[in-house]
Parts: structure tokens; C-alpha cells; sequence
């Protein structure tokens, strides 16, 4: 079994940063992607970024592009969100979820983890 435990969430002004990070335990994925999904209320989840464990490529959707960065520390099987220049629309509650990379997965979707963590809560004012 996979366990992911998020951590780094807070309450920041607008401007600031902050670092979110997922441990993993137990996993079984030769080369996993990991992605941060977030959802605000009244908003449906949304995947803002993504890593692929096994060569460290990592991805971003526009909204976020520029301001967030994925990186992993992989013997730690260890992933970080560093988010820069944080606005209002970015608070929501960010998970992190995992899932064996395949062909055809998209990881801005729900559908393409299996494990999910219990979120962590971002909040910018």
C-alpha cells in the first residue's frame, strides 16, 4: 500500500511563499507521477502540477506557470511544491496524490492517481 502525508500549508499574504511537501511511504511505482491537485469551495479539483518521479520532469499548468515549481528528493520518496508569489485565487486545499505513470494519463486529472493524501489548506490574503 501507498501512504502520502502532505505538510507546509498556511496562511501567507499576497506575494509570499510557501513550500509544500508529500511524503510517501510504501510505495510501489517504478516510476510514479506525483501531482498536487488543489480545490477551492464551489470549485471543482484541478491538478496544478505534476512530477514524474523516475527522471524528475515536471509540469505546471499556465495559471501557476512561472510562480510554482515541482521538485523531489527521491531517496526520501519526497515531493515539494515550492509556490512563489502567491495570490488570493490560489487558496484552496492542496493534495497531493500519486499514481503509476502510463501512457495516456493526464496528470492535470483526478483520475490518473490512485492515492491520494489528506490535503493541506493554503490560504492567501
Amino acid at each position: 500500500d501507498v501512504q502520502l502525508v502532505e505538510s507546509g500549508g498556511g496562511s501567507v499574504q499576497a506575494g509570499g511563499s510557501l513550500r509544500l511537501s508529500c511524503g510517501a511511504s510504501g510505495s510501489i511505482y517504478g516510476d510514479a507521477c506525483v501531482g498536487w491537485l488543489r480545490q477551492a469551495p464551489g470549485k471543482e479539483r484541478e491538478g496544478v502540477a505534476a512530477i514524474y518521479t523516475g527522471d524528475g520532469n515536471s509540469f505546471v499548468v499556465d495559471s501557476v506557470k512561472g510562480r510554482f515549481a515541482m521538485s523531489q528528493n527521491y531517496d526520501k520518496n519526497t515531493t515539494y511544491l515550492q509556490m512563489n508569489s502567491l495570490k488570493p485565487e490560489d487558496t484552496a486545499m492542496y493534495y497531493c496524490a500519486a499514481g503509476e505513470r502510463v501512457s495516456g494519463g493526464d496528470w492535470r486529472q483526478a483520475a490518473a492517481y490512485d492515492y491520494w493524501g489528506q490535503g493541506t489548506q493554503v490560504t492567501v490574503s
